[in-house]
């Protein structure tokens, strides 16, 4: 088996569509690539926010499901996403972005030896942005070049999800033994795992927490965490290899925009298997990624009903001139 290179996207759930989308083009800075539904739902939306072009390892992703109920944090749940930004200055431009926007968030801490500031959305979502000033190892995505936020400073890549797991025995094991992750280091309840090359870009912080509730996901949590594989040959050899070990898989599933497998390792965690490609530029050109209704070819003989079951949300940017904004 090859190892996984680390990260694919992270998919959460918002209470709101047009302001999840607000958040992340004019405070985050980050680029819509595709603007699509849930294909198990087709009355959900499904935003990707990612770098300039929609690279793998790049996206966190949104469903906005009707009528579901706030979530509540606690242990056994992917608690908290990262985000890669170039340098520690970059965190002190964010900490001083972050107040003058009324964004709830922490102080610079170190967590690993690596800088990082805690911050929430207007659904309690939890994020930290993390510091490649001294990283080596994966390589992150590319800044959204037309966004509001200069590119020295701007969010370019997922780093570490957090998950918090009242079994730490059981869940070391899952990363290692069945996925190929190495402990590397461990502060008091906080464990640090990394596969592949490395780095910010693929590892995976595991909080010990026998204290806290069982998570209940709604708005506000994350849905699931998904790893990066090449291809579709790699991702059914991870597929015989999950079932080998014993756990149930989704099977095969073809997203269009890449290729997936499904799988729940521990009670509140489902994680995802995902190719690196196709990608988000087969139906749209880079100049106007995520503007429009992106269906797959196997929903465009249902666009009419699914138009008619999403509302329309604005999210045309190339007509504007984003100032960079420096303070």
């Amino acid at each position: 088996m090859k190892n996984l290179k680390g990260m694919h996207h992270v998919t959460a759930i918002t209470s709101n569509a047009e302001k999840n989308y607000e958040f992340f083009t004019y405070v985050l800075g980050m680029r819509l690539v595709k603007k699509t539904v849930n294909q198990d739902d087709i009355q959900t939306y499904h935003l990707f926010f990612a770098d300039d072009e929609g690279n793998a390892g790049t996206d966190m992703t949104f469903f906005d499901f009707p009528g579901i109920p706030k979530g509540t944090h606690g242990t056994n749940e992917i608690y908290k996403t990262s985000f890669r930004v170039p340098t520690d200055a970059a965190l002190e431009y964010w900490e001083k972005r972050f107040t003058r926007l009324g964004i709830t968030h922490s102080k610079i801490e170190k967590q690993f030896d690596v800088n990082v500031l805690s911050f929430s959305d207007f659904d309690d979502q939890q994020y930290q942005l993390v510091s490649d000033e001294t990283n080596t190892g994966r390589e992150s995505g590319k800044p959204w070049a037309k966004g509001p936020v200069p590119n020295e400073f701007a969010i370019t890549g997922l780093g570490p999800v957090v998950v918090r797991i009242s079994d730490i025995e059981y869940f070391s094991a899952v990363l290692v033994e069945a996925m190929g992750y190495t402990k590397i280091a461990q502060e008091d309840a906080l464990y640090l795992f990394e596969v592949g090359e490395g780095g910010n870009g693929a590892r995976v912080i595991v909080e010990h927490n026998t204290e806290l509730p069982q998570g209940m996901q709604g708005f506000g949590t994350v849905h699931h965490a998904a790893f990066c594989v090449r291809d579709k040959e790699e991702l059914l050899q991870w597929q015989q290899r999950l079932e080998t070990i014993g756990f149930r898989t989704s099977g095969y599933v073809d997203r269009f925009f890449f290729e997936s497998l499904y799988v729940r390792v521990a009670n509140g965690v489902l994680f995802e298997f995902a190719t690196e490609g196709p990608g988000f530029q087969g139906d749209e050109p880079y100049e106007t990624l995520g503007e429009k209704l992106s269906l797959p070819p196997f929903f465009e003989n249902e666009r009419e009903k699914i138009e008619g079951l999403v509302r329309p949300i604005n999210t045309v940017r190339s007509t504007i001139n984003f100032e960079k904004e420096y303070e």
